[in-house]
């Protein structure tokens, strides 16, 4: 069967645009991970970061898996977006696929009155720190991992029995008072966190889990959503500010290439306009078959947008990077952001990789100019598809020029 890479891209394992009932991409990762490392234990101690994931299949009834690796002492790294990016992939890869869980079939309601073992997941869940914690599991793990577009890598499961906490750390005072509010709004709440330095890797985990929000109204909210929920009311929220600020006043153009990805930022000297746009190359995660590089965007204009971006959770990952840049400098502006994905790079590691690559990228140097011509000519330096395939694709391009003749000359038309 012949899939049309577009197809993948578009879906990354999540809808089965291609019409199969599984996906072959992770089909085929997975059978190429699935027999190493298998732990052949039914007993898991170690120090959890800690971690949770919630699956979706099933939902409103879903099965939750608190997760720990067969070490002790400080693991807080494996729960660290920040100190992943330092890592090698393979390193990352084999540091997460460590992290082995326990599954429990549960209600999405049973957050508002959970059992003694949810409620421990619930408490480890509030923790900055590690949880020294034991698993005690029906059979030994299998050797299925968790490889994911939205969520980062964990290791294999099997159905939990009983989880024990041998010592648990106070959570951040915030958090603490976050959680014992609830009459606080989820929005409310995740909003507070933020504004008070919890991430939102950390604040993800709180909503996943069913720590956050008005009482009667808590569920468990499956990991790939919960992730994409808290990008997009921290960006929307930041966006109601950055809305009333002066504009820049020239482009800006920042690059960042890594580990077979290049990034590239241009802010405008214009109000709010927003693109994310990625081109895969023949050999990388979501176009394996094809021969041809495959090129996808999605955008919002001055208030955003109401429907959920074809080109899925990347797409907030990075806007709330980019915010997070325009309100570190008071400034607005129209924001373009492409990214480059070349063979090499061929595992779905998570949209924190977009988010953290983002957020560096703002963070580095970037070069200024006065003219939109000169800003291209300089990107153009950097990307290996050429600009007027980008220029030709792009809204927020087309928004500030309203004319075809920088497309047409871009191009060499």
């Amino acid at each position: 069967m012949r899939i049309n890479p577009a197809l993948c891209i578009r879906c990354r394992g999540e809808y089965n645009l291609c019409g199969l009932s599984y996906c072959p991409v992770l089909a085929e990762l997975h059978a190429k991970y699935t027999l190493k490392n298998i732990i052949n234990k039914e007993h898991i101690d170690g120090s959890s970061p800690p971690s949770v994931f919630v699956g979706r299949i099933g939902y409103p009834r879903v099965n939750i898996y608190p997760a720990t690796p067969p070490v002790h002492g400080d693991t807080s790294n494996l729960e660290d977006p920040r100190a992943w990016l330092n890592m090698g992939l393979e390193d990352f890869l084999s540091s997460r696929l460590s992290l082995i869980r326990g599954s429990m079939r549960v209600r999405i309601e049973d957050a508002r009155n959970p059992s003694r073992i949810l409620h421990d997941i619930q408490v480890m869940a509030l923790s900055s720190n590690s949880v020294d914690s034991e698993l005690m599991l029906e059979r030994p793990v299998s050797g299925r991992y968790v490889l994911d577009e939205h969520s980062p890598p964990f290791g294999p499961s099997s159905p939990l029995q009983k989880l024990r906490i041998n010592s648990l750390p106070p959570p951040p005072r915030i958090i603490d008072k976050v959680h014992s509010d609830t009459d606080l709004s989820a929005t409310e709440a995740i909003w507070t966190l933020y504004k008070h330095g919890i991430d939102v890797h950390h604040i993800s985990r709180l909503l996943s889990v069913g720590t956050l929000g008005i009482g009667k109204r808590r569920r468990l909210v499956p990991t790939r959503w919960s992730i994409t929920a808290v990008d997009k009311q921290v960006s929307d929220k930041m966006l109601s500010e950055v809305r009333d600020y002066p504009l820049i006043s020239e482009y800006r153009v920042y690059v960042r290439s890594i580990k077979d990805n290049t990034f590239i930022g241009i802010l405008t000297p214009h109000t709010w306009l927003y693109e994310w746009a990625e081109a895969w190359w023949p050999g990388s995660t979501w176009n394996l078959w094809s021969g041809d590089t495959v090129l996808e965007l999605d955008y919002e204009g001055y208030w955003g947008r109401d429907d959920y971006p074809s080109i899925g959770g990347c797409y907030y990952a990075a806007r709330i990077a980019a915010l997070e840049a325009l309100r570190s400098m008071h400034r607005q502006a129209a924001v373009i952001l492409w990214r480059e994905i070349y063979p090499g790079f061929n595992l779905p590691i998570g949209v924190w990789w977009v988010r953290e690559n983002i957020r560096a990228m703002f963070n580095g140097s970037y070069e200024k100019f006065y003219d939109l011509r000169d800003a291209l000519s300089y990107t153009a330096k950097f990307l290996r598809l050429p600009i007027g395939k980008w220029v030709s694709r792009s809204y927020v391009i087309r928004v500030l020029t309203k004319q075809s003749s920088l497309t047409n000359w871009l191009s060499g038309g």
